[in-house]
């Protein structure tokens, strides 16, 4: 039992649902209808997957910096041991491959760049300040592209794919200013460590700046409905506006991991928006 709760910790089942759902509304924004797929259904599973094997390897790599950062991590905490987390890698680096199979080949390769990146990203890249940051960040953008060319059209995931790789930017720079102290322990040279903090809060402001200007253009080009535009200017927009006054308010370890759970909950406002307004 004690395993089975590792296993499930270890791929955080909620980034996973949201990777799946991602998928999900882009396949379903760049159709004129709701129908879901088999197809469609089949990627969504295959973000899921993806998402859990990137998690998986993550923890694996950096199992050292989370007995400082994250000690209640299942393999930290010993609830896993890393033979265990390397099975689940593979199994699941295995299952996303043969899966996509079953949608085409073009989703094939899409699966195995990704998986390699995410590969990369845990061994070396992460390392790198602000690159590492806009590498997750693409991936997460990516799910929509994923999405739009499962139905034949990407161009319409376009937008959202903006959205995307913008607010988790956002959130991957936080996540960074979170795990300061372990990271320096460790070598790794995120930006937080190599510029310091204060120039990491101006960074998220600058890219906060552009998201919240860029919200205006799928109203303004009439890509989106009046929906969209309400949602945004009611909900997302403010919400982004309170996090970083959070951030500058305040850079403690707790801060910092409530203002990442804001902007994870502000993506799902988001593609709520986007969905409701196509």
């Amino acid at each position: 039992m004690r395993m089975i709760t590792g296993f499930f910790i270890i791929i955080r089942p909620l980034n996973c649902l949201i990777t799946f759902i991602v998928i999900i509304v882009s396949g379903l924004i760049c159709t004129n209808d709701n129908h879901i797929s088999i197809k469609l259904l089949l990627a969504g599973l295959v973000g899921f997957i993806i998402t859990a094997a990137g998690n998986s390897i993550n923890d694996i790599i950096d199992v050292d910096i989370d007995r400082i950062n994250r000690p209640h991590r299942p393999l930290p905490s010993l609830r896993l041991t890393l033979k265990q987390a390397w099975v689940l890698f593979l199994l699941l680096v295995t299952t996303s491959l043969v899966l996509s199979l079953f949608i085409n080949l073009f989703a094939f390769l899409i699966v195995l760049l990704s998986n390699a990146l995410l590969i990369l990203y845990s061994l070396s890249i992460k390392r790198v300040p602000v690159f590492g940051n806009i590498v997750i960040s693409f991936l997460t953008a990516y799910a929509f592209i994923f999405g739009g060319m499962v139905v034949e059209n990407v161009n319409g995931a376009f937008i959202p794919a903006v959205f995307a790789f913008l607010i988790n930017l956002i959130r991957e720079v936080i996540k960074d200013m979170e795990d300061t102290k372990g990271d320096k322990l460790a070598g790794v040279n995120t930006l937080p460590i190599k510029y310091g903090i204060n120039a990491s809060k101006y960074f998220v402001l600058v890219v906060s700046s552009i998201l919240f200007l860029f919200s205006f253009v799928p109203f303004l080009f009439h890509i989106y409905e009046i929906e969209f535009f309400l949602i945004i200017m009611i909900i997302v927009n403010p919400l982004l506006v309170y996090v970083v006054k959070l951030l500058f308010e305040d850079v403690s370890k707790q801060n910092l991991g409530k203002v990442s759970a804001l902007l994870k909950l502000n993506m799902i406002f988001g593609l709520i928006a986007i969905y409701i307004g196509k």
